[in-house]
């Protein structure tokens, strides 16, 4: 299957080619730096996922994160992106400007909330600025039935529970389900507040001891980001 997005956008091409059976270009694990808050959450997070990737898929992949400045035209190269925090999110003029072209545009976010509390300062500040650039009810609950739970692995009840959710951190609710902008019939922009990033913040080859592998969402999350 390949999926293929092209565009030019103020002068930026924005090109994707994906071959999941012959990848043409290696996937790159894209942190988000954002001048506000802290950007620089759950370290071990990505090399866990790649690893994962490599696991279970054909796509190749770079074995290290990138960190990309959001107000940087680096951002356009790539189609995926993930931003986290526990802080303050306040885009200035260029961060906000790249951000809504670059969804606007194929590019696909993944934002996981650190603290799971969607009354905590990231939760509150983020969801504010999407209403700022997208509308006031861009960001809506995703279906439990959405493609997304089935894009690799199948998960028939949704956005799988964290260990976060059922050991009282944060707003001490199991969120049961996800959030999403979507643009053109595609989620644009993923947001959690399950705190995923710091669930699969451990050393990949830990992943013998549990039951189950934690990270095969994430394979979900990012399978569904390079075919829409």
């Amino acid at each position: 299957m390949n999926a293929v997005c092209s565009t030019a956008v103020c002068g930026i091409h924005f090109h994707t080619l994906i071959d999941y059976e012959h990848p043409v270009l290696p996937f790159t694990f894209v942190r988000l730096q954002y001048r506000s808050g802290n950007w620089d959450t759950d370290p071990r997070m990505p090399s866990n996922l790649l690893h994962s990737l490599i696991q279970y898929t054909k796509v190749e992949v770079n074995e290290h994160e990138k960190v990309v400045p959001l107000d940087s035209a680096q951002l356009f190269n790539y189609p995926f992106s993930y931003l986290s925090g526990h802080k303050l999110v306040q885009f200035n003029q260029k961060e906000r400007q790249n951000f809504e072209t670059y969804v606007r545009n194929g590019g696909f976010v993944f934002v996981d909330d650190c603290n799971h509390d969607v009354d905590g300062l990231f939760a509150r500040s983020f969801e504010e600025q999407m209403r700022q650039i997208f509308g006031a009810n861009a960001l809506k609950k995703l279906p439990n039935s959405h493609k997304l739970y089935k894009s690799f692995f199948t998960f028939d009840e949704g956005p799988p529970t964290t260990s976060f959710e059922l050991n009282g951190w944060g707003d001490d609710l199991v969120h049961d389900y996800l959030k999403a902008i979507e643009i053109d019939g595609r989620i644009a922009v993923l947001y959690s507040n399950k705190d995923y990033g710091c669930e699969w913040d451990y050393d990949f080859r830990n992943k013998r001891w549990l039951a189950e592998d934690n990270t095969k969402f994430g394979v979900n999350i990012i399978m569904y980001a390079l075919m829409s």
